[in-house]
């Protein structure tokens, strides 16, 4: 490589690291999110090298909209197109790294010149009623892996937790008598959140067949434990948990991708349809703006047409 591009590589890359740095640090954003971020933006400064884009400067309109069409006819290593949602999020990366470079004072590209996709209400998966009474019944209490099961699916359920919040939860935390706890969400924001009655017998069931005094509320019971080992050691992992639902979701036949996300979308669904006004469900999924909280009324808005079609009308006079 030359030494000029070389030394713009360098800079690029040290921008861009700048930045990821300032998403861990001042933002208080997850180490995924971080990780994909970086991701998405090395890939589109490896893009504007090599269309000799050697400046953030040299970014306009036209050059966004070369990349969004380069990022159409790349393959992931399957072979397989590029999905439009992972497509967005390289888009997403890009606007909050123009946004970054703005206020402080860069001169670029700006960010509102990006548009982003706009959301599929199809994207938007949740279980029906009794769906989720098939998975929350599902696993076999036979044996204490079963009944952490059992304990993690119906406080999924409950608390409409992400699935990072769900894993971190220690036992000296959870108040199982008033049935509530705290968690720091996305972004550091703080929220309180709410176990039914039904969650808090199943966890205390599960805390209650455990001779252990690790402190995680969730944790692996394969392999060895002994003198010494680390309370984080012994932690159940967010892909355990993804795995684990999935399993169940196939063990009784239910014909969703069923992921802790989607039962974080069961969780709201559930609400709003019983009635719950929206800024509530917002406060209890931790959503920072109440517009991230709307995605789910398109859902229920379907329900209650689906409603009007089937009964209005067929009272007679």
């Amino acid at each position: 490589m030359e030494p000029a591009l070389e030394k713009q590589k360098s800079e690029l890359e040290k921008t861009v690291q700048e930045f990821l740095e300032y998403l861990e640090v001042e933002r208080s954003v997850s180490p995924l999110t971080v990780r994909n971020y970086a991701h998405y933006l090395r890939r589109f400064t490896s893009w504007m090298l090599d269309h000799a884009k050697l400046k953030l400067t040299d970014v306009d309109s036209d050059a966004v909209r070369q990349f969004r069409l380069h990022l159409s006819r790349l393959q992931d290593k399957f072979g397989s197109p590029l999905s439009k949602k992972t497509q967005g999020y390289h888009a997403i990366a890009l606007r909050s790294f123009l946004r970054w470079l703005v206020k402080n004072d860069r001169q670029v590209l700006s960010p509102d010149k990006i548009e982003l996709p706009k959301m599929d209400d199809r994207s938007l998966k949740f279980l029906n009623g009794e769906q989720v009474d098939r998975l929350l019944n599902s696993p076999s209490l036979s044996s204490i892996n079963g009944k952490r099961d059992k304990a993690i699916l119906e406080v999924l359920f409950s608390t409409g937790l992400r699935v990072s919040e769900l894993v971190s939860l220690d036992r000296d935390k959870v108040d199982l008598e008033r049935r509530e706890f705290g968690v720091i969400g996305k972004g550091g924001k703080a929220r309180v959140v709410f176990l039914s009655g039904r969650a808090a017998e199943w966890v205390q069931g599960y805390l209650d067949s455990r001779s252990d005094n690790y402190l995680p509320l969730f944790i692996r019971h394969k392999g060895k434990f002994g003198p010494g080992v680390a309370d984080e050691e012994t932690r159940l992992t967010a892909r355990s948990v993804q795995r684990m639902i999935k399993k169940y979701a196939r063990k009784v036949n239910i014909p969703v991708d069923v992921t802790p996300h989607v039962m974080r979308h069961s969780f709201a669904t559930d609400l709003l349809m019983a009635g719950a006004d929206l800024r509530s469900v917002q406060e209890m999924l931790g959503h920072k703006n109440v517009s991230t909280t709307q995605i789910y009324t398109h859902v229920t808005n379907r329900q209650l047409r689906d409603v009007h079609d089937a009964f209005h009308g067929k009272g007679g006079k």
